[in-house]
């Protein structure tokens, strides 16, 4: 069966659909807040220390073997509580992918530093935006819209750095949101004109990978 480009936007569009409805929250930003910054519980008062993040320290001392985002949210750096930023460095070896996904929280600047990613967006008018990056380049991914990152280079890893204006910035993995969410099989079928023994395969491979 051959594939064009508008039934790929009609599959992704339809995703987008099943993977909001079966988000646990709606798009939110996070509150602003009254003072300079947040205290840790339990303290009166802070120092240097607070404001700095050394979690990224040798990460590129070595290539991972698999897609690997190390990240700077509030979890892994309290500091950024109520500074709507955060940060992530996403490390791709060749021909690996990080799968489609969306973030309800807040926009995504993503900074190619090295390497070239093939970045694809796809809107809610079912327009689908593809762009090879090459290292120096930036791409947006507004709120809560689908997007991936692929590699397709067969011999080069690939780094990128995402900002993002959040300070928990979720990712909503569009594959688990919808395989593995507790959707009947039958409604996944006729939501994607397929059958009920692909929608298992596909189901099988999610539980596997």
């Amino acid at each position: 069966m051959t594939i064009t480009m508008r039934s790929v936007q009609s599959l992704m569009m339809t995703t987008l659909v099943l993977a909001l409805a079966t988000s646990k929250t709606v798009l939110a930003s996070d509150p602003d807040i009254l003072s300079d910054y947040v205290l840790p519980q339990n303290s009166t008062s802070v120092d240097a220390s607070f404001f700095t993040f050394t979690g990224f320290r040798g990460i590129f001392d070595q290539a991972p073997k698999t897609v690997k985002t190390t990240k700077a949210s509030m979890v892994e750096f309290p500091a950024l509580n109520g500074q709507s930023v955060s940060y992530a460095v996403l490390q791709l070896p060749p021909q690996t992918l990080l799968p489609p996904h969306t973030r309800p929280d807040a926009a995504g600047l993503l900074f190619l530093l090295d390497g070239s990613l093939e970045v694809v967006l796809i809107d809610t008018k079912n327009n689908l935006y593809t762009k090879k990056l090459q290292a120096g380049d930036i791409f947006i991914c507004p709120k809560g819209l689908i997007h991936y990152q692929y590699n397709t280079d067969s011999q080069l890893p690939a780094t990128a750095i995402a900002a993002f204006g959040s300070a928990s910035a979720r990712a909503v993995a569009v594959p688990p949101s919808v395989f593995a969410s507790g959707i009947d099989d039958v409604i996944l079928a006729k939501s994607f004109k397929t059958d009920i023994d692909t929608v298992r395969k596909i189901k099988a491979g999610l539980t596997t990978s």
